[in-house]
């Protein structure tokens, strides 16, 4: 048996500060105190004095690219990428190369992760027009949930058959997540800019092309097939404050059948960054404005919106230097989230128990993850230690993404990921892997 000891060290978890010590036993966590454990030949100790230990982030929404689109990305280099940021487990979502639209192709997703990751795993089916004996098949306990693209975005794989919508709300049997954009309103907005402008619409409209509008009559239609059908529906990347009002609010996470998630960047950015970052900051839905962004952090705070994820999704450097037309939108978050999260605490935006709280505890519980996202005795010990008073720069050399770039890139941060357990295994360590193990398939409480 290895036993790894991590003393000294302020615990960020289930609402609590304080300093404790944490016992890790192989892969799990064996004891979890307030002051300091007594144990004799531990393999290692870590001396965590002025550094906070957090539960290992749990981000709901990826793009890893594999199979088929290794040119942006690879599990292998984002699933690290992942790690360096504090992040032990992710859900991968399906408009890959062939798309996850079959439980054959889905297990064939889940073979790369077993044997390329070094974090945790899930991997979304995805729902299409035609599909839904696919989507009846899928096994709760076994993959995180459904995805269907209520809007057209990278990969194309939009449902758009009222009739079929209504089957899968009605008969999906795991939660069913969102992209939600309404697609005549896009058109007709890109049209209108198109005739505008040409082939030369400035980057700066993309908030005005995927608008607030076309935002909020998507998720206003599937929050509706929700609640006639009572589904559980969880709506990724919202980016208005407009969409909160349609969420299920004011009862324990665990009752909720309408969830939200807002990812980092809609937090971070607003419109007037188009101009200085372009393309790096085009994600759809797009980043809106000022008070849009005010309104995502409001309704984090008060408990509206669920959990924080990244929607990492990375282009070549050179797809982004592309016209807005032919620049994709996405870009790779994973392993700035965490730090860009914990620089908003120093602004006074959040506290560390809340950004703990929505990016570890919240996507535990909502998705039913089994003994992960908390720091307890007999889960699974995925931690990460965090120096807090340690600034750096983001720059190319210490970006860890294939693609070799970062919307970030120029930040100075004040938080550090030093090191990244996942199930026991110290995986990351002052810029330094260990590919020894590989991560574990999540495993849900169904």
């Amino acid at each position: 048996m290895s036993t790894v000891l991590i003393k000294n060290i302020k615990i960020i978890n289930e609402g609590k500060s304080f300093v404790g010590s944490v016992l890790i036993e192989n892969d799990i966590i064996a004891q979890v105190v307030e002051g300091s454990i007594e144990v004799l030949n531990a393999d290692e100790v870590i001396d965590g004095t002025g550094k906070l230990l957090v539960p290992g982030a749990i981000d709901d929404q990826v793009h890893f690219r594999e199979p088929g689109l290794t040119h942006k990305a690879e599990i292998y280099t984002e699933a690290r990428a992942a790690v360096a940021g504090g992040i032990t487990s992710f859900m991968e979502m399906p408009n890959t190369k062939p798309q996850a639209t079959t439980h054959e192709v889905l297990e064939e997703k889940y073979k790369i992760g077993a044997d390329r990751s070094i974090a945790n795993y899930s991997f979304y089916l995805g729902a299409t027009n035609d599909n839904l004996e696919e989507v009846i098949k899928t096994d709760p306990k076994k993959v995180c949930g459904v995805k269907v693209f209520m809007g057209s975005s990278t990969g194309n794989m939009l449902v758009d058959d009222e009739e079929t919508l209504g089957e899968i709300f009605a008969k999906c049997p795991t939660i069913i997540t969102t992209h939600c954009e309404d697609e005549d309103t896009i058109q007709a907005n890109m049209a209108a800019y198109r005739e505008k402008y040409g082939e030369d619409v400035p980057t700066e409209m993309h908030h005005l092309i995927r608008s607030e509008e076309a935002c909020y009559k998507s998720s206003k239609k599937a929050s509706d097939l929700a609640r006639k059908h009572g589904a559980r529906l969880h709506i990724l990347h919202l980016t208005t404050a407009k969409e909160l009002e349609l969420l299920d609010k004011d009862m324990p996470l665990e009752e909720r059948k309408i969830t939200g998630e807002v990812c980092v960047h809609h937090l971070w950015f607003t419109n007037d960054d188009y101009k200085k970052y372009g393309a790096n900051i085009k994600w759809n839905p797009a980043i809106k404005t000022e008070k849009d962004r005010d309104g995502l952090r409001a309704g984090l705070k008060n408990g509206t919106l669920a959990v924080v994820a990244t929607d990492h999704a990375p282009h070549t450097k050179e797809e982004k230097k592309g016209t807005y037309f032919k620049a994709p939108s996405g870009g790779p978050l994973v392993q700035h989230a965490m730090v860009a999260m914990l620089e908003m605490v120093n602004q006074g935006v959040f506290t560390y128990e809340e950004v703990v709280d929505k990016m570890s505890h919240a996507p535990a519980n909502l998705f039913k993850v089994k003994n992960r996202g908390f720091i307890r005795p007999g889960y699974k010990a995925d931690l990460a230690i965090i120096e807090p008073q340690s600034d750096w720069i983001v720059a190319e050399s210490n970006i860890y993404s294939k693609c070799q770039w970062s919307p970030f890139e120029g930040q100075k941060f004040s938080h550090y990921v030093s090191h990244c357990f996942v199930n026991g295994h110290l995986a990351f360590h002052n810029g330094v892997f260990n590919d020894d193990k590989k991560g574990e398939r999540l495993a849900f409480n169904y």
